[in-house]
């Protein structure tokens, strides 16, 4: 049923998103639209030797895009580049392929994504801001060779 899908936690996370940041000083940005929906996700990192530092968000999405992303804020700092390549492999796996929950105590939260694994059309709007994060982290380490 639909509504299971909109839990208290899931509405409690999108409502907490940060507000709208810049950070002129990123070292990489990526941009990510749904051509499903039109959610967007705007995403700039800061990383000094390969770990998030700071990060500035400009979501524009449904309350599931809101959600992600806000779980995504809340535990990214200090995050390794290779670590946001592999979530975005890893909640890729969980809502389309059955996967497990992303790995890791600092990525716990977001096993409250798993009931968006029953709908199908839900799922590249949670996706956005995960591969938002990978193109940036693939864009510092292409960068640093």
């Amino acid at each position: 049923m639909l509504s299971d899908l909109y839990s208290g936690d899931l509405l409690e996370a999108a409502a907490s998103i940060p507000p709208r940041a810049d950070l002129p000083e990123a070292d990489a940005r990526a941009r990510k639209v749904s051509r499903v929906c039109g959610s967007e996700v705007d995403l700039a990192i800061k990383a000094e030797d390969g770990i998030v530092t700071d990060i500035a968000l400009d979501v524009k999405a449904c309350a599931l895009g809101q959600a992600s992303s806000s779980m995504f804020a809340r535990a990214v700092r200090g995050a390794s580049l290779e670590e946001l390549i592999t979530l975005r492999d890893e909640m890729t796996a969980m809502l389309k392929e059955e996967g497990p929950a992303p790995s890791g105590e600092r990525w716990a939260e977001l096993e409250k994504l798993l009931p968006i694994r029953e709908y199908p059309a839900r799922h590249t709007s949670t996706l956005l801001i995960f591969e938002a994060a990978a193109d940036c982290a693939e864009q510092l380490l292409r960068a640093a060779l």
